[in-house]
């Protein structure tokens, strides 16, 4: 039995969202391939996501210093116990399905705030002579993404940043398959806005028979 962990970073539903559209039929055609696995759901809108800010660095640095965790102030335990909780999920997961727009190149902030929160020194990866490992090389990776305009090939393509950062972060975690499923000109082609859906959505249920 495998773990899948199913990351959405948008604050609508699959009835407004593209992108939450095709995640929601990818993971139900994955659940009835793989009935035996677990899916874990995490709504990154609806989650406690900290930011690192000074009560984590305090935290940090206390733990660091000898400190027991039970003598952090209230704030550093919670935020800094929570971005714990968030890194061991993720380390005890098989498979990751990240769902998001595109916002402005990127994605949203949440899902920077949620890749902090597991950027952990010696759980994802660890530091070496030679410069940092990734700790999660028997994991594998899907990003789904909706994008107004055609990002994949043409003079735009450049400027697509929010999946080639996930694919940073994954290759830097160790992860060795990192896939995607876009969902692209919906916005420059209003026309042909609900086939892009549609043959999306065909693709995600094809792929994750084989995920």
């Amino acid at each position: 039995m495998a773990t899948v962990l199913y990351i959405t970073a948008h604050p609508h539903d699959e009835s407004q969202s593209y992108s939450m559209a095709v995640g929601n039929a990818f993971i139900q055609a994955y659940r009835e391939a793989n009935q035996n696995d677990e899916v874990i759901r995490l709504d990154l809108y609806r989650e406690n996501i900290p930011h690192i800010d000074a009560d984590v660095f305090s935290g940090w640095g206390k733990l660091r210093s000898g400190s027991e965790f039970n003598q952090l102030s209230a704030e550093e335990k919670a935020k800094v116990g929570r971005l714990s909780e968030l890194t061991d999920q993720f380390v005890a997961a098989d498979k990751y399905v990240f769902v998001t727009p595109m916002w402005n190149f990127s994605f949203p902030p949440i899902m920077k705030a949620y890749i902090d929160s597991i950027c952990t020194a010696g759980k994802t990866f660890r530091y070496t002579e030679q410069g940092p490992v990734g700790l999660l090389t028997d994991k594998k990776a899907l990003h789904i993404q909706a994008r107004g305009g055609i990002y994949s090939e043409g003079p735009a393509a450049d400027v697509e940043m929010g999946h080639r950062y996930l694919g940073i972060i994954m290759n830097f975690f160790g992860v060795p398959s990192f896939e995607g499923i876009f969902i692209e000109g919906h916005n420059q082609f209003p026309d042909r806005a609900q086939s892009i859906k549609e043959e999306a959505i065909a693709r995600a249920r094809e792929m994750a028979k084989t995920f």
